[in-house]
């Protein structure tokens, strides 16, 4: 596939989950444009656009914690990614490992 061929929303994003290789623990959900998914797919490291800042931002261009692309898959209607790395330290900027370390306590219900 082409990456033309992606579909991207009405303000030109596409969600791209990141997911660890190797343990397959999802580790953040955040957005490309076609800048940043043609900076991932020539640099072979992960890059994102900042909705809040309104511009390209490299993981780990900061903390050091960057994310080294090994596949880039798309689902079946070509509008999210699953982008496969090997994370060199932690995801989330609270330093866990991955975004998702919080858990919603299910309401059990009774008869």
């Amino acid at each position: 596939m082409k990456t033309e061929q992606l579909k991207y929303d009405s303000n030109g994003l596409i969600t791209a989950v990141v997911q660890d290789a190797i343990t397959k623990d999802v580790l953040m959900v955040a957005w490309m444009n076609a800048d940043s998914l043609e900076k991932t797919l020539e640099s072979g490291e992960t890059w994102f656009w900042s909705r809040s800042r309104q511009e390209l931002w490299h993981k780990g261009g900061t903390s050091g914690n960057v994310q080294t692309v090994v596949e880039i898959r798309y689902d079946c209607d070509a509008d999210t990614l699953l982008v496969l790395v090997n994370p060199a330290g932690p995801a989330c900027h609270t330093g866990e490992m991955t975004c998702f370390y919080r858990v919603l306590e299910l309401i059990s219900h009774r008869s």
